[in-house]
């Protein structure tokens, strides 16, 4: 195993991780780690008490982030009308051509935006697209005939969520160059967006536990006060 590096266990050592913390302190906790040589992702992880091999146990969903992810996100957009695709601010766009590329290997895009009509053709790459998680699906709002609205949502740091087979969820909430306040309050969106989307037959306890970390650092323990009320 390896043998965490020195600024890791400096976060360790300097910091109380047996403890749960209110979100906003454990936003300071995070920001007063050592940092990297990049600017890191800031991400939430969700544990819930579902069983996502049960259809009507499924989490997924979309929300924006108050201050966006950070992130520069390049956009394919699988459609008949590729100029107008290009023109709403699409990197990449087309059909046959695009999904021959993608059949091949490529997969260098971050969102997957579909037409209702191009997804007949699509859905034949599936089983491509699908296992990274970059299937256009109409829940996440990436097949839609508005496709200049889809762009501007996914470039604008819209994010999407999906439970794993073992019942996390884990989603980029920003970068460290954040300010604690824009960490906060796209962290709440996010907490929010999820206990929304509860499922109807759970009953009790939904959201078991979530933890705040950066790419590079270690988690740190969400007060259940901050998600108890879903």
């Amino acid at each position: 195993m390896k043998k965490p590096s020195k600024r890791y266990r400096s976060a360790v050592a300097g910091a109380n991780l047996k403890d749960e913390h209110a979100l906003v302190d454990a936003v300071k906790v995070l920001t007063n780690f050592p940092k990297t040589k990049f600017d890191e992702t800031v991400e939430l992880s969700f544990r819930l008490a579902v069983d996502p091999a049960q259809g009507d146990q499924m989490v997924r969903g979309t929300t924006p982030l108050p201050h966006g992810s950070g992130k520069q996100v390049t956009v394919l957009v699988f459609t008949a009308d590729a100029d107008a695709a290009k023109a709403a601010g699409a990197e990449h766009a087309g059909l046959e051509d695009m999904m021959k590329k993608v059949q091949e290997g490529w997969l260098d895009f971050d969102v997957a935006i579909a037409t209702p009509d191009a997804m007949k053709s699509v859905r034949t790459i599936a089983r491509v697209l699908g296992p990274k998680g970059l299937m256009p699906n109409p829940k996440s709002g990436t097949v839609t005939d508005d496709i200049e609205g889809a762009i501007k949502a996914v470039k604008a740091g819209r994010v999407e969520f999906k439970v794993d087979k073992t019942a996390n969820i884990g989603v980029g909430i920003g970068k460290r160059s954040f300010s604690e306040a824009q960490i906060v309050e796209n962290a709440k969106a996010v907490i929010e967006a999820i206990g929304k989307a509860r499922p109807s037959v759970v009953k009790g306890t939904y959201i078991k536990n979530v933890s705040l970390s950066a790419s590079m650092s270690p988690s740190i323990r969400v007060a259940s006060t901050e998600f108890n009320q879903f």
